[in-house]
């Protein structure tokens, strides 16, 4: 049984996307090391804000970021075979549109927290 996703290139990437959510966990690390060192003091923090500017950190979160996109990619391909079918007008939502509204999800999320953040400065 050793190895047996390596005999067949459906497994193959099956296993590079589960993969990817070592990315996602190491991602929540970073950000929980940063709310702690927060709540540690202003010193504590601008140290974590000093780490996240060093050229290995800037490296480390581009590679995160690839990763993170293959998973998003990959969760937002299996969500119409995961969820209910969807009847709108008397005719099933395609699969194709499924995975169009959670990237416009996505992407109205993401405008709005820019904005937010934006807004804050």
């Amino acid at each position: 049984m050793a190895g047996w996703w390596k005999r067949d290139p459906f497994f193959m990437r099956y296993m590079a996307r589960e993969l990817t959510a070592f990315a996602v966990g190491a991602y929540a690390v970073i950000l929980c090391v940063g709310v702690l060192r927060l709540a540690q003091g202003e010193a504590a923090w601008n140290g974590w804000l000093a780490a996240l500017r060093s050229p290995l950190s800037i490296v480390l979160h581009a590679v995160l970021l690839f990763a993170m996109a293959v998973h998003a990619k990959s969760w937002f391909e299996i969500m119409p075979k995961t969820m209910p079918m969807i009847h709108v007008g008397g005719r099933r939502l395609g699969a194709q549109t499924i995975t169009r509204a959670g990237w416009a999800a996505t992407l109205i999320a993401s405008l709005v927290l820019i904005a937010l953040v934006w807004g804050w400065r």
